[in-house]
């Protein structure tokens, strides 16, 4: 998956667990994926396309082109 070119987010990994936590089969392994977008942003000048989590975009961290 694709990581934030700006602060290096990405997913992350964990255990979903059942409300009834029942022993047997209460936990799942589950993956959480952030909110990134392949965006053309300005770099020295000139535009290039690199992924951008949503977070960084709305902070205004990045320039689009």
């Amino acid at each position: 998956m694709a990581r934030c070119a700006v602060c290096d987010k990405g997913a992350l990994f964990g255990m979903q667990i059942s409300h009834s936590r029942s022993q047997v089969s209460g936990r799942a392994h589950k993956m959480w994926k952030s909110n990134i977008k392949s965006v053309k942003v300005k770099v020295n000048g000139g535009a290039k396309k690199m992924y951008v989590c949503a977070a960084c975009l709305r902070a205004g961290k990045v320039e689009r082109a």
